[in-house]
């Protein structure tokens, strides 16, 4: 009997839900993005001032779709733009004193949607569901950077 994976059925499920859910928590809690512009300046608090390239890589996003949003969050008082002192080539992406005041409660929403998705886990289990995350990530990172090899005589599963 074939055993049929859902792996990544239940991810895109998952995704789907959790991102509606986690809008309906940013609206009430009165924050004006979503979540993927959220994502953005989730990288933005780890690091302000970075260059356009940079940041699409570090929000897993593309250069246009980044660019549009980019343009929203400018518009609503979220970023800047500036250009780079020493290579005026350069966009750098830069926070706001509006950003500054909100990202405690974007960082608090988080938190309560963290909570809500590991209800019943324990430590140990979180630890080891987000290393089999990172483990599948790589693994689809690399294959899509070309050096993931297919091996159709290996079964998924197999030891």
């Amino acid at each position: 009997m074939k055993i049929q994976r859902e792996g990544g059925f239940l991810i895109a499920k998952i995704h789907q839900l959790a991102g509606r859910i986690f809008s309906r928590m940013l609206r009430e809690s009165g924050i004006e993005i979503n979540p993927a512009q959220g994502r953005i300046m989730f990288v933005l608090w780890q690091k302000d001032g970075i260059p356009i390239n940079e940041l699409a890589k570090k929000a897993s996003l593309g250069k246009s779709t980044l660019t549009s949003m980019l343009d929203r969050l400018e518009s609503s008082g979220y970023i800047k733009r500036a250009q780079r002192v020493d290579d005026r080539r350069t966009v750098l992406i830069k926070r706001t004193e509006k950003d500054r005041a909100f990202e405690n409660l974007y960082t608090e929403v988080s938190h309560t949607m963290i909570r809500i998705s590991y209800r019943g886990f324990k430590r140990k289990e979180i630890d080891q569901f987000e290393a089999q995350l990172r483990k599948i990530f790589n693994n689809l990172e690399q294959h899509e950077k070309g050096t993931g090899q297919m091996n159709r005589s290996r079964k998924v599963g197999a030891k």
